[in-house]
């Protein structure tokens, strides 16, 4: 498809580094570029979408562009703000719109005729549970540390004593702010029998045997391309604290790991996924999780390049690269 053509979409947030470097490698290619929040629908965004016979048809407007619907050659489907509705609106009538945005509104964007998705919205959604992310690594042949999801206490105990030393992590990461509006993170942490209270009653928790590992590993894979890192030099057992003193090493990637997340990958029907593994002494990669909107853009630039280049012939090409 020439470069003068049909428009790249890229769906996200204002503040989203790692759509900044697609959307410059496309414009630098020439690709038409439109950027949409779906978060400013509709105070800044307006759809017209119409059906018949032939299909869909119509225009997306935001500040900036127009974009026709049937017009639309690939999906970047990144971190949207979400769904707001007018603050004059009482707080059923706000629920309500929200709602029905999502419905039209998003419900347009994931149907977009021939659109090429990374990845398409609705799996991303289904990828981003992790009892079943666990379940499906496993059954793709990926090495799954023992874990356990529960809201019983003295289950939780039980398993911090077999397994030890054992991790609590979130089941998601899902925003969260303190009282002055600050964004906060629950951080992968070590717990024992001792840390463990009823208050664990109050909702689900994870907890998984923390193995012995000499390094982590992002494995970032784009389609067929593979991006694995070596991240050395972390302090302690979440290395997202301390970027500042990590270092980075691309290696290769293991046949059978690679063939267990390509597995993974299409039981999902993903393009693009993120995964996080720990490095074993003997040289064993154990699977942690797979986040398939994952973030790359922080890595220094002799690995955010290729990354870049992958991500923008997917989307430049409509996925035949």
């Amino acid at each position: 498809m020439p470069a003068g053509g049909s428009t790249v979409l890229v769906v996200t947030r204002l503040d989203d580094a790692t759509a900044d470097e697609v959307i410059i490698e496309l414009n630098r290619r020439g690709v038409p570029v439109a950027r949409l929040d779906p978060g400013d629908f509709p105070s800044s965004v307006t759809l017209n979408a119409a059906f018949d016979g032939s299909g869909i048809a119509g225009t997306l407007v935001t500040e900036t562009r127009t974009v026709d619907l049937d017009r639309v050659r690939s999906v970047y489907w990144r971190r949207p703000t979400p769904y707001t509705a007018d603050l004059a609106m009482r707080e059923q009538t706000a629920r309500w719109a929200i709602e029905e945005a999502r419905a039209g509104f998003g419900g347009t964007l994931a149907a977009l005729p021939g659109a090429h998705y990374v990845n398409h919205p609705w799996r991303n959604r289904n990828a981003e549970h992790k009892p079943a992310q666990l379940a499906t690594a496993a059954r793709c042949g990926l090495n799954v540390p023992p874990t356990l999801i529960t809201n019983d206490p003295e289950r939780a105990r039980a398993f911090a004593r077999t397994y030890r030393p054992v991790l609590y992590k979130s089941l998601r990461q899902t925003e969260y702010t303190d009282a002055y509006g600050r964004a906060l993170t629950v951080w992968i942490e070590d717990v024992t029998p001792a840390h463990i209270d009823d208050r664990v009653r109050h909702t689900s928790h994870l907890f998984q045997h923390r193995v012995t590992k000499v390094a982590d590993i992002r494995l970032t894979v784009v389609g067929e391309q593979m991006f694995a890192v070596r991240i050395d030099g972390s302090p302690g057992v979440d290395w997202r604290r301390h970027y500042e003193r990590l270092e980075y090493t691309s290696v290769s990637v293991p046949d059978e790991v690679a063939k267990g997340v390509h597995a993974y990958l299409d039981t999902y029907g993903l393009i693009f996924g993120a995964f996080d593994f720990g490095l074993g002494p003997d040289g064993s990669w154990y699977w942690y999780e797979c986040n398939p909107n994952g973030q790359w853009a922080w890595f220094p630039d002799h690995v955010t390049s290729p990354i870049t280049a992958a991500l923008a012939d997917q989307l430049q090409h409509g996925g035949i690269v």
